[in-house]
């Protein structure tokens, strides 16, 4: 039974992986995702509306809500020997700038157990932050 599963979850798994992102339209932007550390960084929802395809963003010019479900491990004890935990975390960025053609990278990081979001710019400037998080334990 466990193989049975495992080959099924498997096969989902590199059908989703397969799947190419679409072509980027240059009438709008275009939001790559990156993380530091971490073990999932997934498009989640815009301007609240949820994604269905959780590896990009792509959005007209203007203001726009960006959020991101991160998933990382946290050590809770002071040893760094004990198993660690996972903790999934909601993070937002709002930036109001966003123009058409322009590519732009959201990274997400940790820090002991604090999460952060970056929004920057094609020539890597930072150009929004994270304004909302919501971690769940």
């Amino acid at each position: 039974m466990r193989r049975a599963l495992a080959v099924v979850v498997l096969t989902t798994l590199a059908g989703c992986s397969t799947t190419p992102l679409p072509a980027k339209n240059p009438q709008q932007a275009w939001v790559d995702m990156t993380m530091l550390g971490g073990k999932v960084v997934m498009a989640e929802r815009l301007d609240g509306v949820r994604l269905n395809d959780g590896r990009y963003f792509q959005v007209t010019p203007g203001s726009h809500d960006l959020m991101v479900r991160y998933d990382f491990e946290i050590y809770a004890g002071r040893l760094m020997m004990a198993e660690p935990d996972e903790r999934t975390c909601y993070l937002s960025v709002r930036y109001d700038g966003f123009q058409p053609g322009q590519r732009y990278v959201l990274e997400t990081r940790t820090l002991g157990m604090t999460p952060s979001a970056r929004l920057y710019d094609q020539n890597r400037k930072v150009v929004a932050e994270d304004r909302d998080i919501n971690c769940l334990f």
